[in-house]
C-alpha cells in the first residue's frame, strides 16, 4: 500500500484581507527605473508579493492586537514593560532587560559599552548593521563561521557553526584580552538561514569561558535555529522548541534581539544581559539614545505585542507551519532548476545569483540585477545580498563576499501557498531568460549601509 504524504498546514485561519494592487508591466518598468534599481526604493503600493524582508512584517494575532488595547502609555513604571520583562526571563532565561526601537538600538548600546579601540570581534558570518557598530565603536569584526557557509551548494545541516580553529587562532594571535565578545548569531541570515547546532554552541562555550571571553547572541531568528536542531541534532527530536531556545540562551551571556522577526511585531527589539554590571551601564546608555529604562523608545502597546509574540514564537505548530512554507517555496524553486542556497534555511530562500547569471561580473551587481529583474517580471519585491549589502573596507575598496545572494524573504503568517507557486513560477520564467540579461552600474551611494538608499542604471 502506498504511503500518503501528511502536509503540514497553517496553524490559524484568516480573519481579514489587505487588497493588494495588481500592477502591469509597463507600470513596474517605470517604477524601477525611478527607484534606481533597488528594489528598497520601490513604494509598497506598487509591489504584489513583498519578500523585501521578514522584519516587522508578519502578520499579528488577535491576541496580540487584543494586546494593543491594553497599553500602559505612563512614561515610567509602565505594567507591558514589567510584562515582557517576566516573559524575556521565562522564555530566554535573561536576567536583565533593556527595551530599544528595535534590533540595531541594542546594537549601538551594546557596542558602545563592550568595545574599545583595537578590539577584534569574530562573529560567525558577518550581519550589516551588526558589523557597522562595531566598526563605529572602534572594532574589527573577524569572520569565523565554518568553511561550508561560503559554498552555496553544501548541504550540510549546520552551515552557521563556528569554527573554533579559526577562533583560537584569533585568540592566540590577539589575545582574549582584545576580544571582547564572540558575536553568535542563531540562523546565520547571510549564510541563507543557516542554523548553528547545539553541540557546536557547547563547545564554543566551553573554548570562550577557558579565555574569559563573552558570548553575545544576535537571537532575531533563534526559534528558527532551534526547530533544525529539533528537526537534524541528535538528542532534540523529543524536546519542544520552547526547552530547545531556552537552552540556547543559557549558554550566552547576553543577546541583542529585532523583535520584529521571531516576536511577530511591526516594531521593537531589547538588549538583554545577565551581568550587573553591563545591565547598569546599559540602563544609563539607553536613556540617552533610545527612551527611559522602561519603555526603549516603544510605546506600552508595542511592548504588551511583543510579550505575546514572544510566547507565540516558541509554538511548535508556528515554527513547523513557518518554515514548512519555506521550504514549500524551495523545493518549487528547486524542480525549476533555480540555483538556491542548499539546504534550505528558515526565514527564506536565497538563490545564488552567480550561478544564476553567470554572464554578470560581480563588479556589475548580479545579484542587485537580479532582484531588479524579478520585480519587472511579476511584481515580486525581493533584496540583494551580495556586493552591495558588504560595502566598502576602511580603505575605500568593496568587499567582494564569496557569496553573492539574492533573499526571497518569506514574512510570517501572511501569504498562501499560492504566493509561493507565483515566485517560484516568476523566478523560472526569469531564470529562462536569463542570457539577456546585463549588469548594473551604480550611480549614487550613501556613506553607509549603502544597500538600503543606492541608485543604479542598467548598462
Amino acid at each position: 500500500m502506498k504511503t500518503i504524504k501528511q502536509s503540514w498546514a497553517e496553524p490559524y485561519k484568516i480573519k481579514m484581507v489587505e487588497l493588494l494592487k495588481m500592477t502591469t508591466e509597463a507600470q513596474r518598468k517605470k517604477a524601477m527605473k525611478e527607484a534606481g534599481y533597488n528594489t528598497f526604493l520601490l513604494r509598497s503600493e506598487d509591489v504584489y508579493i513583498d519578500l523585501l524582508t521578514d522584519s516587522g512584517t508578519s502578520a499579528m494575532s488577535d491576541r496580540q492586537w487584543a494586546g494593543m488595547m491594553l497599553g500602559d502609555e505612563a512614561y515610567a513604571g509602565s505594567r507591558n514593560f514589567y510584562h515582557l520583562e517576566e516573559v524575556v526571563r521565562e522564555v530566554y532565561g535573561y536576567k536583565y532587560l533593556i527595551p530599544t526601537h528595535q534590533g540595531r538600538g541594542a546594537e549601538n548600546i551594546l557596542s558602545k559599552i563592550l568595545i574599545k579601540k583595537g578590539d577584534i570581534i569574530p562573529g560567525n558570518m558577518y550581519f550589516t548593521t551588526t558589523r557597522l557598530h562595531q566598526e563605529l565603536a572602534g572594532g574589527k569584526f573577524e569572520d569565523v563561521i565554518i568553511d561550508e557557509a561560503h559554498d552555496p551548494e553544501n548541504e550540510f545541516p549546520f552551515k552557521g557553526n563556528i569554527d573554533l580553529y579559526k577562533l583560537e587562532k584569533l585568540i592566540k594571535k590577539h589575545g582574549a584580552k582584545k576580544i571582547p565578545y564572540v558575536s553568535m548569531a542563531t540562523s546565520v541570515n547571510m549564510a541563507g538561514g543557516q542554523p548553528i547546532s547545539m553541540k557546536n554552541l557547547k563547545e564554543l562555550r566551553s573554548l570562550t569561558k577557558k579565555h574569559g571571553i563573552l558570548v553575545i547572541h544576535d537571537m532575531t531568528r533563534v526559534a528558527e535555529n532551534a526547530y533544525f536542531i529539533q528537526q537534524k541534532e541528535k538528542g532534540y527530536a523529543g524536546k519542544t522548541i520552547k526547552a530547545i531556545v531556552k537552552e540556547i540562551c543559557s549558554l550566552t551571556d547576553g543577546a541583542t534581539m529585532s523583535a520584529k522577526k521571531d516576536a511577530l511585531v511591526n516594531i521593537g527589539g531589547f538588549l538583554a544581559v545577565n551581568d550587573w554590571n553591563i545591565y547598569e551601564e546599559a540602563r544609563n546608555m539607553v536613556v540617552v539614545y533610545e527612551g527611559l529604562h522602561t519603555y526603549g523608545g516603544l510605546a506600552g502597546r508595542d511592548m504588551e505585542a511583543m510579550a505575546i509574540g514572544i510566547g507565540e514564537s516558541v509554538c511548535d505548530d508556528h515554527i513547523r507551519a513557518r518554515i514548512g512554507q519555506v521550504i514549500y517555496l524551495g523545493e518549487k524553486m528547486m524542480e525549476y532548476e533555480v540555483p538556491i542556497v542548499k539546504p534550505i534555511g528558515g526565514h527564506g530562500i536565497f538563490v545564488d545569483a552567480k550561478k544564476f547569471l553567470p554572464h554578470i561580473p560581480q563588479e556589475n551587481y548580479p545579484a542587485q540585477t537580479l532582484a531588479a529583474e524579478m520585480y519587472l517580471d511579476s511584481g515580486v519585491r525581493t533584496m540583494e545580498r551580495g556586493v552591495v549589502s558588504a560595502g566598502r573596507k576602511a580603505n575605500g575598496e568593496n568587499y567582494f563576499p564569496k557569496l553573492e545572494l539574492v533573499r526571497f524573504t518569506i514574512p510570517r503568517r501572511v501569504y498562501t501557498q499560492a504566493h509561493m507557486d507565483v515566485i517560484a513560477e516568476s523566478a523560472a520564467r526569469v531564470y529562462e531568460r536569463r542570457r539577456s540579461i546585463k549588469g548594473l552600474q551604480m550611480i549614487y551611494e550613501p556613506k553607509y549601509l549603502r544597500f538600503f538608499q543606492a541608485k543604479f542604471e542598467k548598462l
